[in-house]
């Protein structure tokens, strides 16, 4: 059984938390004296009454979390952390539509940076600054903080980790998870300062330097522009969130090899010369399409090229040129990019290049059976074999990507919504991206689309944010049998 006491508990506590950061907000509001202070404070109070209640409701609750447990608590805090974080907005009236209010809540909360707002410079600052701070909680994970706290109330924050970090493998760099919980957040939080500093260095002010590094490091892409990065018509700036973006889509773990000074594991990792190396690919055949197709000189398309590969690739979805008006077959190229995403362990979205590099492995041996039918060929990955079971949940996952991508396409166009429009909104959605394709392209808002729409894609968002099977499991009768 569910042990929802501790579960809607630790969502009043979580809630809690999440007023803290709305009071963070409404200090900027007071800073600028915008008119959105009072929002917040209203807003603060909101969540902080239904934390209080929701904590009170879950006294007295099992402290031992299991495996389902953690599943429950996961979807629901994402959800819960959504609903309340879109009060600013609609209470303030610059969202007045509860649809479009969740969608863009959602939409940072999982990192994905798609927007309804055709006019984002007409925010007051504290608003602005809310939208950068969700990329940048919903980057490295909600849970994943909660990790770090959970033990201060006598709760294992393990399941909680097994259910958030759903991917093919997650390393385990200490005994104890909150421990290794505090020191990833201690990299993210370091990596946002440093990259703070770089963006006032190269002319931004503090305000937008602090937004476009929480949706750097958060792998979002929410700006404080209308134009994005174009707006600021900086290569140093260019270069600097191109370096960032790529450093955010490394696994943490990676990072904190490196930074422990464990350079052969990080070097020898088969997961990020596969990254590395498609970013260098991909960024160099975009390169000379634009450098023969478009009046660029050579170090404008290389630039121009490895700003929005690196930006799709670790679904960011900042944009420095619409690339709708590039040659179309680098629209491919791009798609191909935000399928694949970056690092599983970072804080981006996609299929991740772990799943590319297991399924390429899958795929040759496949040849070499056909070859061979009686030769064992294990797959390893970093020299270790990977079980039958990891191999088959690769699989399955990537084929339940498939059909929910089909499925939900085929909706959009029921709709009504054209073909490169649906499948740009739903890839990008599921994916994390941000940006689509066509009329939902890095130059336009998803304002247009219809709200069933919207709260379809804001589910897809969920679901890639937390990948798939975290999601899914809970539409699964089984799930809720006693066991």
């Amino acid at each position: 059984m569910i042990n929802f006491k501790t579960v809607i508990r630790i969502i009043g506590i979580l809630l809690l938390l999440e007023t803290m950061m709305l009071l963070i907000c409404s200090g900027v509001s007071f800073y600028y004296q915008d008119e959105a202070l009072v929002d917040f404070w209203v807003s603060a109070g909101i969540t902080a009454g239904a934390g209080l209640l929701l904590a009170a409701m879950g006294k007295g609750g099992n402290r031992q979390l299991t495996r389902r447990d953690g599943y429950v608590l996961v979807s629901f805090a994402w959800v819960a952390f959504s609903l309340f974080g879109m009060l600013p907005f609609y209470i303030s009236g610059y969202i007045p539509s509860i649809t479009n209010a969740f969608f863009e809540t959602m939409s940072g909360f999982s990192s994905t940076g798609a927007t309804i707002l055709d006019d984002i410079e007409a925010l007051p600052h504290g608003l602005l600054f809310w939208r950068s701070m969700t990329q940048w909680i919903g980057g490295l994970g909600i849970i994943m903080f909660t990790i770090a706290i959970l033990p201060i109330f006598g709760v294992s924050g393990l399941q909680v980790f097994a259910a958030e970090a759903s991917g093919p493998t997650h390393d385990k760099v200490h005994p104890r998870i909150g421990i290794t919980a505090k020191w990833i957040w201690s990299i993210y939080a370091g990596i946002t300062c440093i990259l703070v500093a770089l963006l006032m260095l190269g002319g931004m002010n503090w305000f937008d330097s602090v937004c476009h590094a929480f949706a750097t490091t958060g792998t979002g892409g929410f700006s404080t522009k209308q134009a994005s990065v174009a707006y600021y018509n900086s290569p140093y700036i260019e270069y600097v969130i191109s370096i960032f973006m790529f450093i955010s889509g490394i696994n943490f773990t990676l990072l904190l090899f490196f930074v422990n000074r464990k350079f052969k594991k990080v070097i020898n990792d088969a997961e990020l010369k596969w990254y590395f190396w498609s970013v260098v690919l991909f960024t160099g055949v975009i390169a000379v399409i634009l450098f023969y197709s478009k009046p660029m000189g050579i170090e404008e398309s290389f630039r121009q090229s490895l700003f929005q590969v690196i930006s799709l690739h670790t679904s960011t979805g900042f944009a420095t040129a619409d690339y709708m008006l590039w040659p179309a077959v680098t629209w491919g190229l791009l798609t191909i990019v935000m399928l694949m995403g970056a690092c599983a362990g970072s804080t981006t979205g996609g299929l991740k290049c772990i799943r590319m590099v297991i399924l390429g492995k899958v795929a040759r041996n496949e040849f070499k059976h056909i070859l061979h039918p009686n030769a064992i060929l294990p797959v390893r990955l970093n020299k270790q074999v990977i079980s039958p079971s990891v191999q088959s949940t690769v699989l399955a996952f990537c084929f339940i990507y498939a059909v929910i991508i089909i499925i939900s396409v085929l909706i959009m166009m029921g709709l009504g919504i054209g073909f490169v429009e649906s499948v740009g909104c739903v890839v990008s959605s599921i994916g994390n991206m941000g940006p689509g394709l066509g009329e939902t392209g890095p130059a336009f808002s998803w304002n247009a689309l219809p709200d069933i729409a919207k709260w379809l894609m804001a589910f897809l968002m969920l679901l890639g944010r937390l990948e798939l099977f975290t999601v899914l499991l809970l539409f699964t009768p089984e799930f809720w049998k006693r066991s």
